[in-house]
């Protein structure tokens, strides 16, 4: 006899998505005319956002994770740009507990990135690792031009970390979508190279890396071929 669990399962998720994009497209939707929030009003939109969510999940409305001590079983880790527009949870329609997620602008890795996928692949025992770039990243536009003057020290960091990446000649050329994919095939070369354990998941087989490339206009992720294959955007 036909097992129907499966088929319901993925339906359950499919739904979960669907309402949880649903409930970030509530919270964020403004009425028409109104101006962009003031400290005060944003707090108090994350307050009403928090109250819809909570009747939604006494309501059975939305899945949440699971009570402390249950074993997370992520399908996949993504590392991507923290820019608003490009959650991955979203992105991929995925439920909640159905990604490990690291963000940092323009997918920047530091020893926090590296120290958080090293715990998804080895605690969590993600089987796969996606780097996720965007279409106009401004951190990777203001790494294509060589006259960018930084906010802080910090945001200096990150341009030069991603400029540090482009290919010879690429400052001031301003071919955001070739940055872009530059850089993400620089920060996989970064992770595998900071982090012994994920080289070592790579080499063993446990883990799959691959570059991806987010397109806005459409919603669609073009993927590169996985890390150790060649590679073909």
């Amino acid at each position: 006899m036909h097992d129907p669990r499966p088929g319901l399962r993925r339906a359950s998720r499919a739904l979960a998505a669907t309402l949880a994009y649903l409930v970030l497209a509530s919270f964020t939707a403004r009425e028409d005319g109104a101006a962009a929030a003031s400290t005060a009003d944003a707090l108090q939109r994350l307050q009403a956002g928090n109250v819809r969510f909570v009747r939604a999940v006494a309501a059975g409305d939305v899945p949440v994770l699971e009570q402390s001590g249950a074993t997370a079983t992520p399908v996949a880790a993504v590392l991507s740009c923290a820019d608003a527009r490009t959650a991955p949870e979203i992105i991929f329609g995925a439920a909640p507990g159905d990604l490990f997620v690291v963000r940092s602008l323009g997918q920047v890795v530091d020893r926090a990135v590296v120290g958080s996928l090293e715990h998804a692949v080895e605690s969590l025992h993600v089987p796969t690792l996606v780097v996720m770039g965007h279409d106009a990243c401004s951190a990777v536009t203001a790494a294509t031009d060589s006259h960018t003057s930084a906010l802080s020290a910090h945001l200096d960091y990150l341009v030069k970390a991603i400029r540090a990446g482009l290919p010879h000649g690429a400052a001031d050329q301003q071919d955001v979508r070739g940055a872009v994919l530059a850089n993400v095939e620089q920060v996989i070369n970064d992770l595998l190279g900071a982090s012994p354990a994920l080289r070592a998941a790579v080499e063993s087989g446990r883990l799959t890396v691959a570059g991806a490339y987010y397109e806005s206009g459409t919603g669609k992720v073009v993927f590169s071929s996985p890390v150790g294959r060649t590679t073909s955007w």
